[in-house]
């Protein structure tokens, strides 16, 4: 049986708001497997991870830059928030991020891409992980770009213009009022870094998150006992909900609850006198998918020191 640490106890309770005894019984029933106990909190009807899962795991800096009609975003990681806070860091992260732009979503190729100060972005990060001397990693990038509208940038708590934990990209197109399609890609960009939609659309749904939510639904339906056409019906309903809560367009908009988002842009639309359509969108929230390193102080003291743990 797989030691259950208080570390990991604690984990698995601030990604999934479940108890501390639940949680404990989740990892111990998945053999300590972090992904699987949160489900089996799930079909106990114990958590909402959903929301929670996407937690940050790690530090460091999301950078979001706009020019004309295209924008970028970057993930950059550190071990330490503390090293966020750093110019050279935070430097860095601009200056990628605008590098990005050009280089679009190929991580390798923004690496490979010659830094302005001299050498490419790799050499650069490698430079920076010797002077500031903690351990940093360039994860990911994602860009966007409208043909004719505009794209928005928004960054949530920002540790600095551009940087912050979550950062939004918003494309719309339309030949609406510029002015007018920017206040509302900013009021989107808010609601997206708050409700976290997993795709644009329902189709656009990755399917194996899809058929994982399947699965959790089936089990907590057989747990009800009722009839088989029931329990199919019951499954379909909640997919039907996952599938409308988690497509931005069928999102309900946060700033009132409920009107749909696709409805949000029509009447933006109507009140401009001009088209604007919502084509495209990032979210890059820090550490999202990142497992956190977890480990036993007291054992670490204990081999640290030469002493075993007492019998």
């Amino acid at each position: 049986m797989a030691d259950i640490t208080a570390a990991a106890v604690k984990d698995l309770r601030e990604r999934s708001g479940a108890g501390m005894m639940d949680c404990k019984k989740a990892l111990t029933e998945t053999g300590g497997d972090m992904e699987a106990a949160v489900d089996w909190l799930r079909t106990k009807g114990l958590a909402t991870a959903a929301k929670k899962s996407g937690r940050t795991a790690a530090e460091g800096l999301i950078g979001v830059v706009v020019e004309g009609k295209k924008g970028a975003a970057v993930e950059v990681n550190s071990e330490t928030d503390f090293v966020s806070k750093n110019e050279q860091f935070q430097d860095f992260v601009r200056t990628v991020t605008g590098l990005a732009l050009t280089t679009g979503d190929d991580i390798a190729a923004l690496k490979a891409t010659a830094y302005p100060t001299g050498g490419t972005v790799e050499e650069k990060l490698t430079a920076n992980i010797a002077t500031i001397g903690e351990n940093q990693a360039l994860r990911r990038a994602r860009t966007v770009s409208v043909q004719q509208g505009a794209v928005v940038a928004y960054v949530h708590n920002a540790a600095s213009p551009g940087l912050g934990k979550i950062g939004v990209l918003v494309a719309l197109e339309g030949d609406a009022d510029v002015a007018k399609i920017e206040a509302l890609g900013k009021q989107l960009a808010m609601h997206i870094a708050a409700a976290s939609p997993q795709a644009l659309t329902e189709e656009g749904l990755d399917a194996a998150l899809v058929e994982r939510e399947r699965a959790i639904a089936m089990e907590k339906a057989n747990e009800s006992g009722k009839p088989a056409n029931i329990i199919e019906k019951m499954v379909e309903g909640a997919i039907a909900k996952f599938r409308k809560e988690n497509s931005l367009l069928n999102q309900l908009f946060v700033m009132d609850n409920k009107t749909k988002i696709a409805d949000v842009v029509a009447a933006a639309a109507k009140d401009a006198g001009g088209s604007i359509a919502l084509t495209n969108y990032v979210r890059l929230q820090l550490g999202e998918g990142i497992e956190r390193e977890t480990s036993d102080f007291a054992a670490e003291v204990a081999a640290a020191s030469g002493v075993g743990p007492k019998a």
